[in-house]
């Protein structure tokens, strides 16, 4: 039986939202892509957590993870973000860059104002080109801050009936 894990990196909460509402559907494992640096999560200072991604992706950096995730023991990984500057963080890179997703399935996902996924699944693709990407959920973050059950649940009979 294949092994199913929920990766998501969230700063506000949407993401984690749709996260964890897709371990409940599916009984996948769920961790926290954690940043060494943690990012300020207090919606006040929005301006500044703006400021900070763009200078991140301006000068692509890759900023450190605080854990570890065993990719190596799961078959399906989901993987959530939040957009940023119509693109994921810059810490997925660093996620991506760390780990090798050779013969496992990805499941993106991620939570945006009207950006839809950016082109971010392609991005996966190319930056995994050993892997399988299946089709994605862009969830706007209104939606997102309700986790979108109902929603989910059609994707995901869509994409993976057999999960």
């Amino acid at each position: 039986m294949a092994k199913n894990l929920v990766v998501y990196f969230s700063v506000y909460g949407t993401a984690k939202n749709i996260a964890e509402e897709i371990a409940r559907q599916t009984g996948a494992d769920i961790m926290e892509i954690e940043p060494a640096v943690p990012y300020d999560s207090n919606r006040d200072h929005y301006s500044a957590l703006a400021k900070l991604a763009k200078k991140e992706h301006d000068e692509d950096m890759r900023p450190a993870m605080k854990n570890e995730i065993p990719v190596a023991e799961y078959d399906n990984i989901f993987i959530g973000y939040p957009m940023w500057w119509y693109t994921f963080p810059m810490i997925l890179y660093t996620f991506f860059d760390k780990y090798d997703f050779s013969g496992k399935t990805i499941i993106p996902f991620n939570t945006h104002k009207g950006s839809g996924d950016g082109g971010t699944y392609r991005t996966i693709k190319r930056l995994e080109p050993n892997a399988t990407v299946l089709e994605g959920l862009p969830v706007e973050m209104t939606a997102a801050e309700r986790g979108d059950p109902e929603r989910i649940k059609q994707w995901l009979m869509r994409i993976c009936p057999n999960l």
